[in-house]
């Protein structure tokens, strides 16, 4: 059963998204089938944001049905060091154009590796559709507690 997020698990939560750059985020086709994509992301607290093409697959889900779930996760060889999270919540697209700069300057900012090579040309808000996740359901995954351990809550 979910219970209320307290403090400690939120900052377990935001650990999680403040140490990945890539979740999975699945959304619902026309047809009623799940598409998952994988998608580079940045966050804002508990809400995340990624952006896609304005004409892909993924933004005519969205604006047909604005659930979405996603996952963050990493490869581990310790099958007892499998830890992520899981989240359900509605996905909707940023139209604030100051909030669209914020949300592509975070992206290029999360990989300062790209310093190093040819500089990125970021796109402009009006190429790309960004999309703000609001949880409503989070699941921390930390197999360290017990095989399959999740702690699930509700916002």
């Amino acid at each position: 059963m979910p219970e209320p997020i307290d403090a400690a698990l939120r900052e377990r939560i935001l650990h999680v998204l403040d140490t990945h750059r890539i979740c999975t985020v699945a959304t619902l086709r026309p047809d009623g089938w799940p598409q998952a994509t994988t998608v580079g992301y940045v966050h804002e607290g508990l809400t995340v944001y990624f952006l896609c093409g304005r004409d892909s697959q993924k933004a005519a889900n969205l604006a047909r049905d604005d659930r979405v779930s996603l996952t963050i996760d990493h490869d581990t060889a310790d099958l007892m060091a499998i830890s992520g999270l899981s989240l359900a919540g509605h996905a909707r697209a940023v139209e604030d154009e100051a909030v669209a700069g914020r949300v592509i300057a975070a992206m290029i900012a999360a990989y300062p590796e790209a310093a190093a090579s040819p500089p990125i040309d970021p796109p402009a808000p009006r190429d790309v559709r960004i999309f703000a996740v609001t949880p409503v359901v989070i699941s921390l995954l930390d197999y360290s507690k017990g095989f399959g351990h999740t702690d699930l809550v509700t916002l």
